[in-house]
């Protein structure tokens, strides 16, 4: 076996690999033994056809085949062990000659990461301020919670909420058929149908209205897509939103001791002001990261991108009933396709990836460590959140990849800690502490 070994861009390795006949025929052989055992040759007992029997009645690619199957992997681990390469995922393997038999292989190394000045990164805190537009929605959503649907003797209008027996007929076969169904009468509303909502509009109670709409070319529903439906509905009730007056009742009515609007009020913008500095802390931090990883010099293999890209749609499938059937069912029904998603989550993983390279080069150049107490510390605080499934996340956490897991995750928390320490120009002399994780934290590399 003859090795040439040629490093590319992006942290990858090409192997030219040149088989010596021999060793491709002592394969081929090893491949026939395989073979006969397993096939039926007429004219032979199974296992006792020569060669060139087996050969004829399978086909020769079929023995090459089989034979490169053990030959390849088997050549691939000699060339690497040999030309010392650390490869860090499975190659890419492609034969670019038959005879002589010479493949090549890409293969993946391990990234590199040079850090820019990091330690000279300063950066602003900005903190957004509460508006009074802000305020003043938030009290409205309060209101529109607290609102209650009255019975009106009047014809529909938009914003009501109406109660209405419906059937649907497309091509003679029913689709929809409700009664007592309760519908909001929202304008351009698109369920079932666009334009259902402007045929509600002006209706009477114990009235009767017959019409016909069409389904959009691309509806969800292919079955339906493009069809004429026609509709039979009766209104039994109509109800409009009654909105109760922002005054010191109201806000006796929430509870929680509030006594004034006033008092509401206040606590809103006490709400509002938090939410306003955790995004800003949100903010803060991707800035430090973002500007971190700008700073630095990269080079990695592209397959780190593509695992990332697998471990998101995971990710996603996971946010699915069903799981990954319901992913399917998704992108059918958005009328995407894997790949074309595969293409949206491209630059989040980019991003994931060089950020997590990035923290990991830090954490090793700071020598940031995590002790055993930090680790048990974290599991606890974590046992306490699941409650009963507890004696699970231990039995979990005994598993040393899981531990290893975890362990990594509260180094690049302490890392971006000390980075936010930097960017704010505290004292770098700071002792070292694993903050609680936050929910911006949660994704964190």
């Amino acid at each position: 076996m003859k090795v040439s070994a040629e490093r590319i861009e992006n942290s990858q390795v090409i192997l030219n690999i040149e088989m010596e006949p021999e060793e491709v025929e002592d394969s081929l052989e090893a491949a026939y033994h395989r073979l006969v055992k397993k096939s039926t040759v007429p004219g032979f007992r199974k296992g006792k056809a020569p060669r060139v029997m087996l050969e004829r009645h399978i086909g020769n690619p079929a023995l090459l085949e089989d034979a490169l199957g053990y030959l390849l992997p088997k050549a691939y681990k000699q060339a690497i062990e040999e030309q010392e390469i650390d490869a860090i995922a499975q190659p890419k393997i492609e034969i670019t000659q038959e005879e002589p038999l010479i493949f090549k292989a890409t293969v993946p190394v391990r990234p590199t990461v040079e850090l820019g000045d990091y330690r000279s990164i300063r950066l602003e805190h900005e903190l957004e301020q509460v508006t009074e537009e802000q305020i003043n929605a938030a009290m409205e959503q309060i209101r529109q919670q607290r609102a209650i649907w009255e019975p009106v003797n009047r014809p529909v209008h938009f914003d009501d909420l109406v109660t209405i027996d419906v059937d649907g007929n497309t091509e003679e076969k029913s689709f929809l058929s409700e009664k007592e169904a309760q519908f909001y009468v929202a304008r351009d509303m698109p369920i079932p149908v666009p334009g259902f909502s402007e045929q509600l509009k002006g209706m009477k109670k114990g009235k009767e209205k017959e019409f016909t709409l069409s389904f959009p070319p691309d509806y969800r529903n292919s079955e339906l897509a493009g069809k004429e439906c026609s509709f039979k509905v009766s209104v039994t009730e109509i109800k409009e939103k009654r909105l109760p007056e922002l005054d010191d009742e109201f806000a006796k009515s929430i509870g929680e001791g509030y006594e004034t609007l006033d008092s509401l009020r206040e606590k809103v913008i006490a709400n509002l002001t938090a939410r306003a500095e955790e995004r800003a802390k949100a903010r803060f931090r991707e800035k430090v990261i973002e500007t971190t990883v700008n700073l630095a010099q990269l080079e990695y293999p592209p397959i780190l991108v593509e695992q990332e890209i697998d471990q998101l749609l995971n990710e996603q499938a996971q946010r699915f009933q069903g799981g990954r059937r319901g992913l399917e069912d998704y992108l059918k029904s958005t009328k995407k396709t894997e790949e074309g998603l595969r293409e949206e989550l491209h630059p989040v993983a980019v991003e994931r990836v060089e950020s997590s390279l990035v923290l990991s080069k830090v954490t090793e150049e700071e020598k940031i460590e995590v002790s055993d107490s930090e680790v048990d510390a974290e599991l606890e605080t974590m046992a306490q959140d699941v409650g009963e499934k507890a004696k699970e996340l231990q039995e979990f956490f005994a598993l040393p990849a899981a531990r290893n897991s975890l362990e990594r995750s509260l180094a690049a928390r302490k890392t971006i800690e000390y980075l936010l320490r930097i960017a704010r120009g505290e004292a770098e002399e700071q002792e070292m502490v694993v903050l609680p994780q936050s929910p911006d934290e949660e994704h964190s590399p």
